[in-house]
């Protein structure tokens, strides 16, 4: 048996239980890949991290589901980093680079006014794939009908990270309707079956926000919703530059909300820049300590 401590923080919001919880080791070093996911189960969070070493960047990270390891996680990211500076580990006011699956990816921390933490993170160059699929079939597998989609603009797989679908809706009264079937995911999300469907829309419920989303978990996963997105709300980011207002002025500033239909109320912001022939993603967010225990793997 070996006695593993874990920390629970919420990222993207201030207020726990208004934010997206992630489990932290922060002595990942010498665990084995099973007793990673053995943690990562135990925990039964969307994403638990762990810290490695790094011969490549300042750190390592591994992010796992209950279900399986994933390349890159945004708000796990923000969790680890907040923990790691609350103990005094990194110091804020300067940037890090993290080897990740999906690359080696700077970071950097600043100490807000409030005594809260922003951390910005840089995604991977955004990618996208046409859904080939069944609009029809992709909206029932959400507990809506195609009717709801919005027929302007495109349903797409998008990655700057990890794949995801992005599927626009047209109203956000259809949000609170939706009701999820991902068992369906593979069967319709042929060209990707392993990925997320991540809804989004123009409306918004805050005044403050320009997108809002709800992000559901592949069944393979083993969780079922994801309360607040980091690296979707990158992919959001990248698809409204590239779809929504293709050819505007950059920098392209945003602020994505996610999680009003389950009690949350998370806010990531997302910058898209120019880095020669390419756009850059980034997504600010804080994280907020919760608790911390031991389990026994």
């Amino acid at each position: 048996m070996v006695e593993i401590s874990v920390c629970h923080y919420e990222a993207f919001s201030t207020i726990p239980g208004k934010g997206n919880p992630a489990g932290v080791v922060l002595e990942g070093e010498g665990l084995s890949e099973h007793q990673m996911l053995a943690v990562a189960s135990r925990v039964g969070f969307n994403e638990t991290a762990f810290v490695l070493p790094s011969d490549r960047a300042d750190m390592r990270i591994r992010y796992f589901t209950p279900g399986h390891e994933v390349n890159l996680c945004g708000h796990a990211t923000m969790a680890t980093l907040c923990a790691l500076t609350e103990q005094g580990r990194i110091a804020p006011g300067r940037s890090f680079a993290v080897e990740t699956k999906a690359g080696i990816l700077p970071i950097r921390i600043e100490r807000r006014s409030d005594g809260f933490l922003d951390m910005t993170m840089r995604q991977a160059e955004p990618r996208f794939v046409p859904f080939a699929g069944s609009r029809a079939d992709l909206a029932k597998s959400i507990g809506l009908e195609e009717s709801d989609l919005d027929d302007e603009l495109p349903v797409v797989f998008g990655n700057t990270g990890i794949w995801t679908l992005i599927v626009p809706v047209k109203q956000l009264d259809a949000f609170p309707r939706m009701v999820l079937r991902n068992e369906w995911f593979p069967d319709i999300l042929t060209e990707m079956p392993r990925a997320s469907v991540h809804p989004i829309c123009l409306q918004t419920f805050g005044s403050g926000a320009d997108l809002h989303a709800r992000h559901f978990s592949s069944p393979y996963s083993g969780t079922v919703e994801d309360p607040v997105t980091g690296t979707a709300s990158g992919v959001m980011g990248a698809y409204y530059d590239a779809y929504i207002r293709p050819g505007g002025p950059l920098p392209l500033q945003l602020v994505v909300e996610q999680g009003q239909e389950i009690g949350r109320d998370g806010r990531v912001n997302v910058e898209i820049g120019e880095e020669g022939v390419s756009r850059s993603v980034r997504i600010t967010g804080t994280a907020v300590f919760v608790k911390e225990w031991t389990l026994s793997i």
